[in-house]
């Protein structure tokens, strides 16, 4: 008998929601943009209201409509939310306020100001687990940054350091489990928001860039994984890790317990900058009716500009990095025969040239080059950028089958708690299966490879700019 999973996925653009039988075969589907963040003083930028829990609700129903079978079919429940958010929530199970954003400085500094009406603090998933079960239950692979996590026991730690690090009192924070773990079950309050049967399991995922990898195919070293999502970033597995410290990249749990993934550099609001520049030209040409038509515009219109985009560069910092805060976007060598078609290929180039460098600082720090590149995320539905990809690292791009690789991994994930699959890796085997490959264009190849001599060096002019501009205008 055929086992349906639904899966969660929560971004930080949209929330999607899909149905998976047991051989990864998509069923049903449904995305809900989520409202653009509520942006306050001193670096605050929050979901509005309850807009992750609506969002969720919201595509749930509508997943199940669309669903040719009936909601007493879904078997399990695979739950993955936003990675180093932060949700502080009351006794009833309710936010005490709204949701801190990845992009909200507040994440990065230790917890404060928290009064007595706040129970529990957690991650995105965490909250969203609440309300789904009633239980104060989250995974353990969500949790990263400025959290009393002990790596090695996948547990909270008792270390009084930590904790005052972190301005965290155990009090506060939910239960962990491993990912497929058990968060609990459907309540009937959740049940009647969301059409799903009371009492079905939802099982624990990890956060949600290592989930997007376990859906690409992710489960052990071989294949670097570029997530093209509204955080860029490149990843790969690779166990034994134990005091690993590079700047050039970054240890986080995998979807698998006990495993773990190295995280390059990435491009914050990445693909955020591709739906900018659609809003802008929709905003101008309102014959094109939706964002779908406006990106297969764009994209049609990019494949005749040649690559260098005639002098066109973009730096996609418009969300500075951690490291660089002054930094801001730019875009260099704008002229009057430039339209919007090479600012839109100027800005995917951008994203890969900047990517370009920080996969091989990480295939560098590791010391060997991953033999398979797997692309995923909202960028990898476009042939336009998968081109790119290809043309700029010089590696085939395997493009993920299902374009929800995170959604994949959430399911796969449940199917192994809830013992539809033995383990991850017949899992993998069952419900993963390869997408269409794009191979490198010679000849674009090697221009790639003169204008990344260039690029490489544009923030070395454009830094100093930046600091100039900030320090002006900062008071």
């Amino acid at each position: 008998m055929t086992a349906y999973i639904l899966a969660v996925d929560g971004g930080s653009q949209s929330t999607k929601v899909s149905i998976f039988d047991d051989a990864g075969t998509l069923h049903a589907a449904a995305r809900v943009p989520l409202r653009p963040y509520a942006l306050g003083p001193d670096g605050r930028a929050v979901h509005p209201d309850d807009d992750l829990w609506d969002t969720v609700a919201q595509g749930t129903r509508a997943a199940l409509a669309s669903f040719a079978g009936t909601p007493r079919d879904i078997v399990a429940v695979g739950l993955c939310g936003i990675r180093f958010c932060r949700a502080l929530v009351g006794a009833d199970g309710r936010l005490t306020e709204p949701v801190q954003s990845w992009m909200d400085a507040r994440v990065s500094r230790p917890l404060d100001g928290v009064d007595d009406t706040v129970a529990t603090v957690c991650s995105a998933g965490g909250y969203l687990a609440v309300r789904l079960t009633g239980e104060r239950r989250d995974s353990a692979a969500s949790y990263q940054g400025m959290w009393p996590i002990d790596a090695e026991r996948r547990q909270w730690s008792d270390d009084p350091r930590e904790l005052a690090r972190t301005g965290t009192s155990l009090a506060l924070l939910p239960e962990l489990v491993d990912p497929g773990g058990l968060l609990g079950r459907i309540t009937s309050e959740a049940a009647a928001e969301t059409g799903l049967p009371m009492g079905v399991p939802v099982h624990a995922t990890a956060n949600d860039k290592a989930v997007e990898a376990l859906g690409s195919g992710l489960v052990g070293p071989g294949a670097v994984l570029l997530s093209l999502g509204t955080y860029v970033a490149a990843m790969t597995v690779a166990d034994g890790l134990t005091g690993f410290d590079d700047d050039r990249c970054w240890v986080n749990p995998a979807a698998v317990p006990g495993r773990r993934l190295v995280e390059s550099a990435g491009v914050r609001r990445g693909m955020w900058t591709v739906s900018w520049l659609q809003a802008l030209v929709s905003s101008a040409a309102p014959d094109l009716v939706d964002e779908n038509a406006v990106r297969a515009w764009l994209d049609a219109g990019a494949r005749d500009v040649p690559p260098g985009c005639g002098g066109l560069m973009v730096l996609p910092d418009f969300l500075a990095p951690g490291h660089a805060p002054y930094r801001r976007g730019a875009i260099l060598g704008l002229d009057g025969s430039h339209g919007p078609h090479h600012l839109h290929r100027s800005v995917l180039e951008g994203i890969v040239l900047t990517m370009a460098d920080h996969l091989e600082a990480m295939e560098a720090a590791l010391g060997e080059r991953s033999p398979r590149l797997v692309v995923s995320g909202g960028g990898s539905r476009s042939d336009l950028m998968m081109q790119v990809v290809a043309d700029v690292l010089g590696r085939p791009a395997h493009r993920s089958a299902v374009p929800d690789a995170a959604g994949l991994g959430a399911a796969l994930c449940a199917a192994v708690g809830h013992g539809v699959h033995s383990d991850v890796e017949t899992a993998v085997e069952a419900m993963v299966r390869p997408g269409p490959v794009v191979t490198p264009v010679p000849r674009d190849r090697e221009r790639y490879r003169e204008l990344r001599e260039v690029y490489r060096g544009l923030r070395d002019h454009t830094d100093p700019i930046h600091r100039s501009i900030e320090a002006v205008t900062a008071g």
